[in-house]
């Protein structure tokens, strides 16, 4: 019987252990997309407690404490203490077994923390109080954690109309892990509502200092904050989208639409789509324009729950995989672009497993045979970040396309703790390759091997980005 989380941890062969340990676990992080705040890393902040930086904003683990039978009180309400919150953890963490929060919780105590011990009901004030000591000091503040999980590379996610000044504080500190904004435009196209649209139209105009009244004022004020993102070191945009759009529409329809949203109009549903196909060719536009990675989210049915939701808010627990067809639009959005030449690098991300060949195949489309691995299929994402999803994500693209050209793993994460997920994918992705080879399904080239591994880990991600 093998010890839990032991320095072989899921590498069951022998050849997965070397490639582990000898070529994949000391890589630098190019933790390329991830929803931290850079006000935190620019302030260097100090957490009081475990319950701050680790269960603060994870709804991950929120869902599991309310499928446990936890009140959303002693979860996320104000009057419970932090202490309370944590212990209402650890009262859930055994029954988390097989699920990926077991994996990632004793992963993340054991590095940075050095706890090697599991977490439950009677380990709790233990660990509570070895982790709470930590924090206090000057190794486990927000850079100090970034530097002891060997972070090279980090990629917010950035409204238009954000100012990035805490981008600027960081890079004038001098602090040796690159901080990069990712352009996140989604509010520029979410005329689903017309008052809150208006209200997010106003705040654009005022960063980009200039008046928006017309559909050609919009573009033009994008162009300038996209600018200015570019001069602040951004190599990439993100958008989380439901579908993708790719209705028919033409310019005397969208500017129609615009001014019409201005007024205070709400629109139909068919003006939606077409705005929305709109704005997301503009965007792509946009990034190619300066070789930038167009990165897409797609699949999420959010915020289920009207009564949580007006309790508690976004983004707290309540979303899940919707079923949308994805195909049609994909391909039609995609093959737009290639056709007046104007697609960028790109990274589609699913997230109904249904939909994996789906993605697979419609990447192979649009290589266009000058940039490897252009179009890319990227790794497992929110409910497919796990040890199963991450292994049907790899097998359905080694089946269908170039798995060395890979660019890998990225948190997607709002917890300086979450860098251990780099160590999990790398231990999944060295199991799956020395599985193979010890079964003869692929050659022991030790050079070939190093080269495809360390290129999935760390290079591949480097040099798509152009870090």
């Amino acid at each position: 019987m093998k010890k839990f989380l032991d320095k072989d941890f899921i590498l069951e062969t022998e050849t997965a252990k070397k490639l582990y340990h000898e070529f994949a676990a000391d890589l630098p992080i190019i933790d390329y997309h991830c929803h931290i705040q850079p006000q935190e890393i620019a302030e260097d902040k100090q957490f009081d407690n475990i319950t701050q930086i680790w269960l603060n904003g994870d709804h991950y683990k929120w869902r599991a404490m309310r499928a446990n039978g936890i009140r959303e009180e002693k979860i996320t309400g104000k009057s419970s203490s932090d202490w309370e919150k944590f212990e209402n953890w650890a009262k859930t963490v055994p029954y988390t077994l097989r699920n990926p929060l077991h994996h990632w919780t004793h992963l993340e105590l054991k590095k940075p923390f050095g706890v090697d011990k599991l977490l439950n009901p009677s380990s709790a004030k233990e660990i509570w109080d070895t982790c709470n000591a930590q924090l206090q000091t000057p190794e486990f503040s927000c850079k100090g954690l970034i530097r002891k999980a060997n972070v090279e590379v980090i990629g917010t996610t950035d409204d238009p109309a954000d100012s990035l000044e805490y981008h600027k504080i960081i890079k004038d500190s001098g602090f040796e892990t690159k901080v990069v904004p990712s352009w996140r435009p989604d509010k520029a196209m979410a005329v689903d509502n017309t008052s809150e649209y208006n209200a997010y139209i106003d705040k654009l105009a005022q960063a980009a200092k200039m008046e928006i009244k017309s559909f050609s004022d919009l573009i033009s004020a994008l162009q300038k904050r996209h600018d200015f993102f570019a001069e602040m070191g951004c190599k990439a945009s993100d958008h989380g989208l439901d579908q993708f759009f790719a209705t028919d529409y033409t310019n005397e329809d969208i500017t129609a639409i615009f001014s019409k949203v201005r007024n205070g109009q709400e629109l139909y549903d068919e003006e939606i789509l077409q705005f929305k196909s709109a704005m997301l060719y503009e965007f792509a536009v946009l990034d190619h324009s300066k070789g930038w990675v167009q990165q897409f989210h797609v699949g999420a049915i959010r915020n289920n729950n009207t009564g949580m939701f007006n309790k508690i808010g976004a983004d707290t627990g309540f979303d899940s995989i919707a079923d949308k067809l994805v195909a049609e639009d994909l391909s039609k959005f995609l093959n737009r672009l290639a056709t007046e030449e104007k697609l960028t690098k790109t990274i589609l991300y699913n997230l109904n497993p249904a939909h994996n060949e789906v993605y697979a195949t419609m990447m192979g489309n649009f290589q266009d045979g000058e940039i490897a691995g252009k179009i890319q299929w990227g790794s497992g994402w929110w409910f497919l970040d796990q040890k199963d999803g991450m292994e049907k994500q790899m097998n359905a693209l080694s089946n269908q396309g170039l798995l060395s050209h890979f660019v890998g793993m990225l948190t997607d994460s709002r917890s300086f703790l979450s860098y251990s997920r780099h160590e999990y994918f790398r231990r999944i992705l060295c199991n799956l390759i020395g599985t193979d080879v010890e079964k003869g399904l692929i050659p022991y080239d030790e050079k070939l091997l190093k080269e495809i591994v360390q290129g999935i880990c760390y290079y591949n991600a480097k040099n798509y980005f152009n870090f």
